[in-house]
């Protein structure tokens, strides 16, 4: 009997014990357990601050391309800009020779330029030159006309309060112009009938004329006197009629 009573209780005992041993073994189990679900959860916060961290590079990056990208494209324009300047100024220059490329300014004359001549209703008893460069090169129109009305044995009066301020310079296609003052101020003057007029040109030292001279047929009526006058060549044809 005490030995029945004796193995009861080891059994007891021992089950106790197994029962303890069951336990801890499932706490640990549990902890495992807590660990394995805690990996998962740190590899979710992983996965956000590893996507933010690459968007963020990503976003770096496309800053420093886009910046490269900016500052080739403006040093490009600039370089277009320049050539395009370069380009441009080129342009001016040729224009400076008028598309004559290096042909040096000539002395205008009869056989480069064409002129004209015209009556105008404003002043009276005035006429107007045109000269226009008809040559590939710029020329100089320079000082005044000498005009010779048909048979007449001086040439023509000229004005002398109507020089300009520089020497007219005619581009290819550009007009100098010049007015005549048929009559002076009236104090009994004759009058002559004129019907033909010789337009000659002058070189910069005014020194008679140079090259051939222009021939020209006058308005019908037109009428001379010896206290006429003839203006400098001016670049304006406003400028020419106000004397």
């Amino acid at each position: 009997m005490r030995n029945h009573i004796r193995t009861t209780a080891l059994a007891a005992t021992a089950l106790l014990a197994a029962l303890s041993l069951t336990a801890c073994g499932g706490n640990e189990n549990g902890n495992d357990g807590k660990t394995d679900a805690a990996a998962p959860a740190a590899s979710s916060t992983v996965t956000p601050d590893t996507g933010k961290d690459a968007e963020d590079a990503k976003g770096t990056g496309g800053g420093k391309t886009d910046a490269p990208a900016e500052n080739v494209s403006t040093a490009s324009k600039g370089s277009t800009g320049g050539s395009g300047s370069g380009s441009s100024s080129s342009g001016k220059s040729g224009s400076g020779t008028t598309g004559s490329g290096s042909k040096s300014p000539v002395t205008c004359t009869g056989s480069n330029t064409k002129v004209t001549v015209t009556k105008v209703s404003r002043p009276i008893n005035h006429l107007l030159l045109t000269a226009t460069n008809t040559g590939s090169a710029p020329c100089y129109a320079y000082h005044a006309p000498a005009l010779r009305f048909d048979d007449a044995q001086a040439a023509f009066p000229v004005l002398r309060d109507s020089i300009p301020q520089a020497v007219v310079t005619l581009e290819p296609g550009q007009s100098a112009y010049a007015a005549i003052g048929l009559s002076g101020e009236p104090d009994g003057q004759e009058l002559h009938k004129g019907t033909h007029l010789s337009v000659y040109f002058t070189g910069k030292a005014n020194q008679g004329s140079t090259g051939a001279a222009a021939e020209l047929t006058l308005p019908a009526g037109t009428s001379w006197g010896d206290n006429g006058f003839v203006t400098y060549w001016q670049s304006e044809m406003a400028d020419a009629l106000t004397f």
